[in-house]
Formats: C-alpha cells, sequence, structure tokens
C-alpha cells in the first residue's frame, strides 16, 4: 500500500511539473458582485489593482499577505486601470460616465476627473514620455500628460478595445472588433499608418505583443482563435484554435509562451518554436466567466479574476509560472 500511494504521488509531482502554470493561491473578494474587468500591478508595492465592473468599485490587493486591503469606490462601471509607479498615481477607466478619474496612492485621494464622453476603456502607459493613453466612445484613443492633461485625440474609426504600445518605436496597435481590423498607429505623428483585417475571424477583443521577434498577438471569440501577425507586413502568419470567450491574453518573453484566459472556462497556454511557429500546450480548467486577468513578468505569476458564482465568493486566482 505504501508503494502504491508513493507512485501516485510521484505521478502527481511529474504531472504538476510539466503543468506551464500552477495554482499558487487564490485572495477572496468578499461582497464583490457581478463582472470583474481588467487589472493593473504595483511590482515594488506587491499591489494588485483590481476593477470591478459590476461592483462599482477598484480593489487593492496585498499579494504579500494574500488580501484586500482597500476599497476604492465612486467609480462607475470601472474597466480600465493602471497603476504608475513613478509618480505613485492610480488612473481609472469607467464606461458609464466616460470619464478617467486619478487617484493618490498611498490614500487613493481623488485628484483629477478627466471627461471622455463615453465607454471609457482599456489603459496603456507610455514610460518614456510619460503619457497615459486610453480608449473610449465609437472610435478614439485620448493622450493624457503627466499632470493629467489631455494633448491629443487620435481616431481610430470604431471602439477601441485591446492596444499595445512598442517601447522601442512610435507604433501603436490597436484591436477595432466592430470592423475587424487592427489599427496601426503612429503615436508621435497621432496617424494611422495601415489597418490590417482578421479575415473571417470576429470579436477580436484581446491582444498581445512580442516587439523583439516583430509578432502581434490577436485572439477572436468567432470563432475562439490565436492570429499570429507579422508586424513588419502585417500579413497573419499562424491561425490555431484557442480557449473560447477571451478577453485577456500575455505573452511571456522569458518562456516564450502566451496565456490566453477565456471565459469558456479555461487558459490557453500556447508555445513558441520559432517565430513562426506556435503549437497549444495544454489548457488550463478555471470556472465560466473567469476572461480577465494580468500577467506580472517580474513576479513570473498570472492573476485571473473569477467572479462570484452562488455562495462562493469573486476570488483571484494566483498561478505561479513553471519552467
Amino acid at each position: 500500500m505504501r508503494l502504491v500511494l508513493l507512485l501516485i504521488l510521484s505521478a502527481t509531482l511529474v504531472r504538476a511539473q510539466k503543468q506551464p502554470l500552477i495554482l499558487e493561491k487564490t485572495i477572496p473578494l468578499p461582497e464583490v458582485q457581478g463582472r470583474i474587468d481588467h487589472m493593473s500591478l504595483d511590482s515594488q508595492g506587491q499591489r494588485l489593482f483590481v476593477s470591478a465592473l459590476g461592483n462599482n468599485t477598484v480593489e487593492v490587493l496585498d499579494l504579500k499577505e494574500g488580501k484586500r486591503i482597500h476599497t476604492i469606490s465612486g467609480v462607475q462601471e470601472p474597466q480600465g486601470v493602471l497603476y504608475v509607479a513613478s509618480t505613485n498615481r492610480l488612473y481609472v477607466a469607467s464606461s458609464k460616465d466616460g470619464t478617467v478619474k486619478v487617484f493618490a496612492g498611498p490614500s487613493w485621494r481623488l485628484l483629477k476627473n478627466i471627461e471622455f464622453g463615453g465607454d471609457a476603456d482599456n489603459l496603456r502607459y507610455d514610460s518614456s514620455r510619460q503619457h497615459v493613453y486610453v480608449g473610449y466612445g465609437s472610435g478614439a484613443l485620448g493622450e493624457l500628460d503627466a499632470e493629467g492633461q489631455k494633448v491629443a485625440e487620435i481616431p481610430v474609426g470604431s471602439h477601441p478595445e485591446s492596444f499595445q504600445l512598442e517601447r522601442n518605436g512610435p507604433r501603436l496597435y490597436v484591436n477595432l472588433p466592430k470592423s475587424r481590423r487592427i489599427a496601426v498607429v503612429d503615436r508621435e505623428k497621432h496617424s494611422i499608418l495601415a489597418r490590417w483585417s482578421t479575415g473571417l475571424s470576429l470579436a477580436n477583443y484581446a491582444m498581445t505583443l512580442d516587439e523583439p521577434d516583430h509578432r502581434l498577438f490577436v485572439v477572436t471569440r468567432y470563432p475562439a482563435q490565436l492570429l499570429a501577425f507579422d508586424i513588419d507586413s502585417g500579413k497573419i502568419i499562424q491561425t490555431l484554435p484557442a480557449v473560447g470567450d477571451c478577453d485577456d491574453v500575455f505573452f511571456d518573453s522569458v518562456r516564450k509562451r502566451i496565456y490566453a484566459i477565456g471565459g469558456e472556462g479555461a487558459i490557453s497556454v500556447f508555445g513558441q518554436q520559432d517565430p513562426n511557429h506556435y503549437t497549444e500546450i495544454v489548457r488550463i480548467p478555471t470556472i465560466k466567466g473567469a476572461r480577465t486577468g494580468f500577467f506580472a513578468a517580474d513576479l513570473a505569476r498570472l492573476f485571473v479574476a473569477v467572479r462570484r458564482q452562488g455562495s462562493s465568493p469573486a476570488a483571484i486566482r494566483v498561478f505561479k509560472t513553471a519552467p
């Protein structure tokens, strides 16, 4: 009997070691109701910021303690959240009133309320210029300077979802699901350089960028696919089946993996053989409706949002990456 137990334990350990993501812990979010949207991270302070859209709050979590330490209320359907470490400021984009609110840490006192007219969504930071970008309305990107002043508006034609900025170049890539296209924007000239088609694939919400290898990854919902684009040519070099209802996808540059989080109830993990070839390694079960998250490269952790299910509270599941 002892030998059998040892063999079972050994087999379990081998399977765990082969898993690219291992569930490390779960951080509960009691009283948080409804849909949970995007997240941001304070790496140095080990704080995770969670847009609890259906709860009209932003939840601040202490990752070391594994618990919620603060709730920011007074935000209407927050979608995007962005923490800027250099200024210790938190930006929150709200869909219902179309505002971006700026809070000062660690008290999270409201400093500024910037109006964009409607459906303020994803937020991104350009560290070289210290500018913040927000997608909003029926088709534009707003640009804010370090003081939170509007400095530019870039029309893109339809509502922008996820978008990614180059670190070593001026381009910005924007998902436009209503038009089944990706807009390539020159953020210095505030102009559109190109529009790439997703072909027959619909609902291109999630996006991530591998800039060194010149690859852009977009996950569509109809059908559920991963599209790998060559950013030099704008052409799709590979298409692979992916988890359904994906809203967030991340590229792990150290392990050359892609993590696509799907509301179907799983994480699709893809591995890179070379910049032209990718394969799905595994689908890791989560829970239905869990489709947003955040990948912290410096912590080697993937955070996945789980909404409240009956008597089970909302939570953030923390996955540790394996070699």
